[in-house]
Parts: C-alpha cells; sequence; structure tokens
C-alpha cells in the first residue's frame, strides 16, 4: 500500500519526480509523452464510444445498450489511468538508468476490446427490439 501511495503522490508531483536519477535525453521524456498522449486518444475515443453506443442505438435492447456503453466507458476509464501511471514508471526508469517497464495492459486492452466488439455484433445481429 505505501508504494502505491508513493506512486499515486509522483503523479501529482513532478519535482519529485525529478530528484530520482538523472536527467534522460529529452527526446526519451518526449517519446515517453507521445506515448501518454496516444493513451489518452484511446482512452477518450474509448469513452465517446461508450457515450455513441448509449445515445445513437436506442433500438438496441436496455440491456445490451447499457452494458456495451459501460463496458466501453469502463474501459476507457481504466485506460486513462493507465496511461498517467505507465508515464511515471517509465520517467522514473529513464531517470534512473533501468529497463522501461513491461506491462500486460495493452493485451488486457485489447482483449476487452476485442470482447466488447463480439458482443456488439451479437447485440447488432440479435439484440434490436422486435
Amino acid at each position: 500500500m505505501i508504494g502505491f501511495a508513493r506512486a499515486l503522490r509522483l503523479w501529482f508531483s513532478p519535482e519529485e519526480l525529478r530528484r530520482e536519477g538523472g536527467t534522460p535525453d529529452y527526446r526519451f521524456s518526449l517519446a515517453n509523452e507521445r506515448t501518454f498522449l496516444a493513451w489518452l486518444r484511446t482512452a477518450l475515443a474509448l469513452i465517446g464510444g461508450g457515450f455513441a453506443v448509449d445515445q445513437f442505438l436506442p433500438d438496441l435492447r436496455w440491456g445490451w445498450r447499457v452494458g456495451l456503453a459501460l463496458a466501453l466507458l469502463a474501459a476507457g476509464v481504466l485506460c486513462s489511468l493507465r496511461a498517467v501511471n505507465h508515464w511515471v514508471r517509465c520517467e522514473r526508469a529513464m531517470r534512473r538508468g533501468e529497463d522501461l517497464p513491461v506491462s500486460r495492459f495493452p493485451a488486457l486492452l485489447g482483449l476487452a476490446v476485442t470482447v466488447v466488439a463480439v458482443a456488439m455484433v451479437a447485440a447488432v445481429l440479435f439484440g434490436w427490439e422486435g
């Protein structure tokens, strides 16, 4: 729990992050920032997709519509939180001269989006109110 609290504090204290190790090559820090922004764009797309499912598919059965919308919204929230966490972990590793951290999150996100996409196909084929 202490490790989580410290990591969370680093999200909001960039000056504390700067105290770790040396300053990395700016190109790597900027690449890390571009990756962070790409994750945020992905999160925004997932959140937008969740709202789109809810608002623009009124003929879809309520359970399907709400389930798909909530799945996309939850994936967007998790993606945005993971973006910040991954950015901090990579920045710390670069400052310390360590290997960049590995993550299972891209694979999990890919699987989650696949499951939602398959559910959306099923909803389109079988979930319309009739």
